[in-house]
């Protein structure tokens, strides 16, 4: 594949743009920290307010010029784990850590776990949407479904005590018969989850759900090492209800603001 001079360009300027952005927020964050809050003697007076950076790159263990070059926007890498220490050292809120991290293009390493548990007005959300919807956290557990969900997979939330969408797919022989070309489907959907699960992989409950289904099911294993990757971007689902027939649904997902390891999926339409 061949990049146009054009599209370059804009990529190139993108990225300008972004890592003056990224070094316009840090040095904005130190200017807020004063050397009590970072645990630091306040020493002698100060011309400008908040820590200075060699106080941040001493506390975050790098060099001096390197910090400098980051707040200056310059073309640098940057490893996960610096950016987190910085994060930690400049004492960022939930969402500006979150602004970092999308800034700098690189995951958070210590991204925020979600307990499990999905906070009780979700619920009441997923209840009242009059269509197939239903939550899932970073491993595709489903935490929450409403009856239209129940209704159009015969039953299989409510039946299942753990109930996880990827185990459904692979594993209950009821998923091939329901969810129309089930072959595509699958490949898709192992592509999916590996954009979903690339923050997570080391996780010991994504690691056994990885290793069940691949010694389970010789599909899944199939298309976990060809390592492709899709955004879940929606669009056409369809499916065979055993009573109503074939039905053509659109599906939405959003990502929850204060849970951004959780999914709400909705799936619209119902038309045979």
């Amino acid at each position: 594949m061949t990049t146009s001079p054009q599209t370059g360009a804009a990529g190139h300027e993108g990225s300008r743009v972004r890592r003056h952005a990224l070094g316009e927020f840090v040095r904005s964050a130190r200017s807020r920290i004063t050397p009590q809050m970072a645990g630091l003697p306040e020493g002698l007076r100060r011309r400008t307010p908040g820590l200075r950076r060699e106080e941040v790159a001493q506390l975050c263990g790098i060099s001096v010029t390197w910090y400098t070059w980051i707040e200056q926007g310059r073309e640098v890498s940057v490893s996960p784990s610096v950016w987190s220490r910085i994060a930690g050292v400049l004492q960022l809120a939930r969402a500006e850590r979150a602004y970092l991290f999308d800034l700098a293009d690189c995951a958070d390493p210590q991204h925020a776990r979600d307990d499990g548990g999905v906070p009780g007005p979700l619920q009441e959300c997923v209840n009242a949407i009059n269509a197939p919807a239903y939550v899932l956290d970073r491993a595709w557990n489903v935490l929450a479904y409403n009856e239209p969900l129940r209704d159009l997979f015969d039953d299989w939330p409510r039946r299942d005590a753990e109930p996880n969408l990827l185990r459904y797919i692979f594993l209950d022989p009821a998923a091939r018969e329901l969810v129309v070309d089930w072959d595509q489907r699958a490949r898709r959907v192992v592509a999916e989850f590996r954009a979903d699960a690339g923050a997570h992989l080391d996780e010991s409950a994504v690691l056994a759900l990885l290793d069940s289904l691949s010694r389970q099911s010789p599909v899944f294993a199939h298309w976990w090492t060809r390592h492709a990757v899709v955004e879940r971007e929606g669009g056409l689902r369809e499916f065979q209800h055993p009573l109503r027939g074939k039905l053509a649904y659109q599906q939405i997902t959003f990502r929850l603001a204060t849970h951004p390891d959780l999914k709400l999926v909705m799936l619209l339409g119902g038309d045979a």
